[in-house]
Order: structure tokens, then C-alpha cells, then sequence
């Protein structure tokens, strides 16, 4: 009684070598882009948690800002124009808005827009 083989051959695993291969490549373009994002809604989050923050002009308010995402290492992409600070309800609407291209294969780009907008406002006893 002879028994049939099974498993992949060798081509077949090949090619699902190259998918992965193809997938691995993309999340390490995509993955970095995120993670700086992520360093800019944290810094955010911190600059309105700060006591004070309400006061501060807006030129010492970037300046936090850039010296947050400094030390997460991720102040490459983030440019001063990115930033808009305006008055709103006696406090500062922070808007960080930009732009991340990166070369994918030949003259295929990966393009992320990312946009995040916080309230640096006085907090009340209660919070």
C-alpha cells in the first residue's frame, strides 16, 4: 500500500516566503510613521495635563512640545509650520497637522497624513 505525500513543495514556499517578505517590508515602512504619531498624541496629551500651560505663550508652548517628542525620538517629520496654536475658551487649541512620505519600491511612495487637535485649558479642582 503506497501513501500519498503531503506538505508544501518547495515553490509553494517559496512564494509564501515572498508574501511575507512583501508584508515584513511594508509594516517597516508603516510601522515607524505610527509610532511617531503615537509620541505626538502622548506629547499632547501631556502639554494639556501641565499646570500653567493656559499662560504660556505660544513660541514656549511649541517649544515643550518639540522637547517632549525630542526625548521619544521622534521630532524628524513634525516641523514648527505643523503646528497651530489658537485662542479658544481661555485656554489654546493645539493642532498638529502633517504630512509622512516614505519611498516604498521604485517610484512608489507610502503617504500618511496625520492630524490631531487637543485643548490646553485650566483644569478645575474637580479634575
Amino acid at each position: 500500500m503506497k501513501s500519498a505525500q503531503r506538505g508544501m513543495t518547495l515553490l509553494g514556499f517559496i512564494i509564501c516566503l515572498a508574501i511575507a517578505g512583501v508584508f515584513a517590508y511594508i509594516g517597516m515602512k508603516l510601522v515607524p510613521m505610527y509610532t511617531e504619531f503615537f509620541s505626538v498624541k502622548a506629547a499632547m496629551k501631556d502639554l494639556a495635563s501641565q499646570p500653567g500651560i493656559v499662560d504660556q505663550d505660544p513660541g514656549k508652548i511649541k517649544d515643550l512640545f518639540f522637547r517632549k517628542l525630542y526625548i521619544s525620538y521622534s521630532d524628524d517629520n513634525i516641523k514648527p509650520e505643523n503646528i497651530t496654536l489658537t485662542r479658544q475658551d481661555g485656554g489654546w487649541k493645539m493642532e498638529v497637522n502633517y504630512e509622512v512620505r516614505k519611498p516604498m519600491i521604485a517610484n512608489i511612495d507610502v503617504v500618511g497624513r496625520f492630524n490631531r487637535t487637543e485643548m490646553l485649558a485650566r483644569k478645575s479642582v474637580a479634575d
